[in-house]
C-alpha cells in the first residue's frame, strides 16, 4: 500500500515525511482492517514528526482522525463495509483503576493511534475492534474525521462540567478546537461567548453559534465581563494570559484547558479565589465518543474543513501553525 511514513532516523522535520510503498497491515485477532477513505490533519501529528513528543517508533505512519470501511475482521456488530471512525485513543490496558471504572480515556497505559501504532496517512489501517466507532448515516466521511479529535476533545469537558441552559460559557480561541467547542456549547443550550483576538473572525463566530463575541484586543475588555462566566473552555495553544480569563469566572466557576501552549501556564493565587477551578481534559472514552458522534448526527453538527493532499501536507501544517485554516484540514486519500 501507499503511505506517508515518518522515519525518526532522519532529522526531525515535516519535510522527512515520505510517501512510500509499504506492506499492507496483516489482520490480527481483535482487530479490523480498514480501507481509509479520509484522515484529518492535526497539529499533534506535527508535534510527532518534529520531535516535540518522545519518539516511540523508529518508523511511523501518523494520522489519528481516521474514517474507513471495514475490509476484514468483521464481527456480528461490525459488518464488512461498515463505515467507522478511529480516534487518538486507539486502545487501553483494560485493567487499570480508570478502565475498571469506565474512564478508559484516562488509562494509565493507553495506545495512541498514529503515535504508539500506525495511523491513517495510508490506504489501509488496522484498528482494535473495541476502539472503532460506527458512523451514523447523517455524517459524511470528510466532515466527520475531525470530530474524532477536535470534536471529542471539546465535547468531553463540556459534558463533564454539565454545560447547558442557564449557563454562560466562554470559548477562548476560534480554531480547530474552538470552533467545535463553540458549536457544542451552543447546541447544549448555554449562552455562548466567543473570545478572539481577530476582528475578522467576529462574523464567523456568530455564524457558528456565538451569542456574543468579545475582541480581546479592545481596551478594558476584561473589566466589563469580570465574574460573569460559569465555565470557560480554553482552546488556545499559543502562549496567553490565563489569569485574565480566570478573573472572568463566577464563584465556583471552572476554566478547562484543552490547548497545548509551548510555555507552561502560570496562575496567580488571587485569580482562583472564590473557589474557582482550573483544570484540563483528555479525549473521551468509548461510550462518550460514540455519544458525541450520535449527537452530531442528530443535531446537524460537523467540523468546518478544507481538503488537502499528501503533496501539500507540509504546507497544510505550516498553515495550521499560523492558524490559517477554517478550521481543520482533511487529507484526500485519492492523492496517494
Amino acid at each position: 500500500m501507499r503511505a506517508a511514513v515518518f522515519n525518526s532516523s532522519r532529522q526531525p522535520s515535516a519535510h522527512f515525511l515520505q510517501l512510500e510503498d509499504v506492506p499492507r497491515p496483516e489482520l490480527r485477532p481483535g482487530y479490523v482492517l480498514l480501507r481509509v477513505v479520509a484522515c484529518g490533519v492535526c497539529r499533534t501529528d506535527l508535534h510527532i514528526v518534529e520531535g516535540d513528543l518522545p519518539q516511540l517508533q523508529p518508523r511511523l505512519i501518523p494520522g489519528h482522525q481516521i474514517v474507513g470501511e471495514i475490509l476484514d475482521g468483521a464481527t456480528e456488530d461490525l459488518l464488512l463495509g461498515t463505515r467507522v471512525g478511529v480516534s487518538w485513543m486507539g486502545g487501553v490496558d483494560g485493567d487499570c483503576r480508570y478502565c475498571r471504572h469506565g474512564e478508559e480515556n484516562l488509562c494509565d497505559n493507553p495506545v495512541f493511534t498514529g503515535y504508539s501504532v500506525n495511523g491513517g496517512y495510508a490506504e489501509y489501517a488496522l484498528a482494535r475492534t473495541d476502539f472503532v466507532y460506527p458512523l451514523p448515516a447523517g455524517l459524511d466521511d470528510v466532515h466527520v474525521a475531525p470530530l474524532l479529535c477536535a470534536g471529542i476533545t471539546t465535547y468531553s469537558p463540556l459534558k463533564h462540567w454539565n454545560v447547558g441552559p442557564g449557563m454562560k460559557v466562554g470559548v477562548v480561541g476560534l480554531g480547530g478546537l474552538g470552533h467545535m467547542g463553540l458549536k457544542f456549547s451552543h447546541a447544549f443550550g448555554a449562552k455562548t461567548v466567543q473570545f478572539t483576538t481577530s476582528a475578522a473572525k467576529v462574523e464567523d463566530a456568530q455564524r457558528l453559534g456565538a451569542d456574543e463575541v468579545i475582541l480581546t484586543k479592545e481596551p478594558n475588555w476584561a473589566a466589563q465581563h469580570a465574574h460573569s462566566f460559569d465555565f470557560i473552555l480554553d482552546c488556545v495553544s499559543a502562549n496567553h494570559d490565563v489569569d485574565t480569563y480566570l478573573r472572568l469566572l463566577k464563584r465556583n466557576g471552572v476554566m478547562c484547558s484543552v490547548g497545548i501552549p509551548e510555555i507552561p501556564v502560570s496562575i496567580h493565587a488571587f485569580s482562583v479565589l472564590g473557589r474557582k477551578a482550573f483544570t484540563g481534559s483528555m479525549v473521551g472514552g468509548i461510550r462518550e465518543t460514540q455519544a458525541m458522534l450520535d449527537f452530531c448526527a442528530e443535531n446537524g453538527i460537523a467540523s468546518d474543513i478544507e481538503m488537502t493532499s499528501f503533496s501539500n501536507l507540509v504546507r497544510a501544517w505550516e498553515r495550521v501553525v499560523k492558524a490559517d485554516v477554517k478550521y481543520r484540514f482533511v487529507l484526500d486519500l485519492k492523492t496517494l
